[in-house]
C-alpha cells in the first residue's frame, strides 16, 4: 500500500461533500486549494468559498492563489509534499501543477464522459432529457475533461429531476467514487482507459444569460426539462411584457399540459391562484417565480399583490 498525501482542489458546495468524505474516511489531506475570497452583496463584503469554510472548520492548510503559475504559490504547493492531487469543481490547471505529484492528479466530473464535458454537466443532462447520467474520475491532461478514465458510476434520473436534486445525488455518488479511486491508487491497482473520440458526444457549456432564456416556441416537454435543468441555479428566465413595461422574471418551478388552443405563444392567463402561459401545443403552469427586486415565491402568493394586464405575455 502507498501512503497517500493528498492535496484537494475545489470551490463550491459540490466539492465540500467530496472533501468531507475524504476526511471522514481518514484520508491524509495535507492541503486544500480554493478560490480567493471575493466581494459579494450590496456591502461588497469578502465572501469565502464553501470549500474554504469547511477547510477552516477542519483546521486544514489552505492556499488561495489568484494565479496558478505564480512562483510563490508553486513553492507553497511543493512544500506540502503531496503525492496525489484530487480536483472537484475547480478551474483548469496548468501542466506545472497537475504534473507535480508522483501519483498524478485526478478529477471528478459529474457526467459519464465523454458526454457532457464542460462547466455545467448536471444542468445539461436534465435539459436534454437524459434518462441516466453519473460521475467519472479521470487523470488530468492538457485539455478540458479529456484525460484517461479511471472509473465511473451510473445513476438513473427521475422524471421530475431538477439540477438541485441531481446535484445532491451526484455529490453522494461522487463521494464513493473519489474514495474508491484514491484507494485504487494507494494499492497501485489502476487500469485506465482512453476516452473515445466521439463526434456525437454532448457538451455542457457554461451557463450564460443567452443560453438560460426560455424558448416559448419549444415543445411542452422541452420547456419543462429546461426549467428543471436550471432550478434552483441559475434559474431559467424570460422577459415579461405587462401593461407596456418589460421586466425580467425567473421561473424555478412549473408543470406542463398538452392542449390544443388558438392563443398566441407566450400569452399570460392569470387566475386567482394560477398562472398559465400559452405554448405551441398546451400551457405551462408556473408554480414558483421571481420578479426583479423580489424574493422567489409561489405564484399563489404573487397573485395576491401583483396584477397582470389582459394582454400580458412572456417573450
Amino acid at each position: 500500500m502507498r501512503d497517500l498525501r493528498i492535496v484537494f482542489m475545489g470551490t463550491p458546495d459540490f466539492a465540500v461533500g467530496i472533501l468531507d468524505k475524504l476526511i471522514e474516511t481518514n484520508m491524509n489531506v495535507v492541503g486544500v486549494i480554493t478560490a480567493p475570497d471575493k466581494p459579494a452583496g450590496r456591502g461588497r463584503k469578502l465572501m469565502q468559498s464553501a470549500v474554504k469554510k469547511y477547510a477552516l472548520l477542519q483546521d486544514l492548510t489552505i492556499l488561495q492563489p489568484s494565479n496558478l503559475k505564480d512562483e510563490n504559490f508553486l513553492k507553497e504547493l511543493k512544500s506540502l509534499h503531496a503525492n496525489l492531487q484530487i480536483i472537484v469543481a475547480f478551474r483548469m490547471l496548468p501542466k506545472v501543477v497537475w504534473e507535480m505529484p508522483e501519483y498524478g492528479t485526478f478529477n471528478l466530473h459529474a457526467s459519464l464522459l465523454p458526454d457532457y464535458r464542460g462547466a455545467a454537466p448536471i444542468n445539461w443532462a436534465i435539459i436534454n432529457g437524459e434518462g441516466k447520467t453519473g460521475v467519472t474520475t479521470f487523470y488530468i491532461d492538457e485539455h478540458i475533461d479529456t484525460g484517461e478514465i479511471i472509473a465511473s458510476l451510473e445513476i438513473d434520473t427521475a422524471n421530475n429531476e431538477t439540477a438541485g436534486t441531481l446535484h445532491d445525488k451526484l455529490m453522494n455518488l461522487g463521494k464513493e467514487l473519489v474514495v474508491s479511486t484514491a484507494q485504487l491508487i494507494s494499492k497501485g491497482d489502476i487500469k485506465t482507459r482512453v476516452q473515445a473520440t466521439v463526434s456525437s458526444a454532448k457538451d455542457a457549456p457554461k451557463l450564460t444569460l443567452e443560453n438560460t432564456r426560455i424558448d416559448w416556441t419549444a415543445s411542452a416537454e422541452k420547456i419543462d426539462s429546461f426549467i428543471r435543468g436550471m432550478s434552483p441555479y441559475p434559474a431559467a428566465w424570460s422577459m415579461l411584457e405587462n401593461g407596456g413595461e418589460q421586466v425580467k422574471v425567473k421561473i424555478y418551478k412549473a408543470s406542463v399540459e398538452n392542449e390544443t388552443h388558438n392563443h398566441e405563444i407566450g400569452a399570460v392567463f392569470a387566475a386567482r391562484k394560477t398562472l398559465r402561459i400559452a405554448i405551441k401545443i398546451g400551457f405551462v403552469n408556473i408554480i414558483e417565480i421571481q420578479l426583479p427586486g423580489k424574493r422567489k415565491m409561489e405564484v399563489s402568493a404573487l397573485l395576491n399583490g401583483y396584477s397582470f394586464h389582459k394582454n400580458a405575455k412572456l417573450l
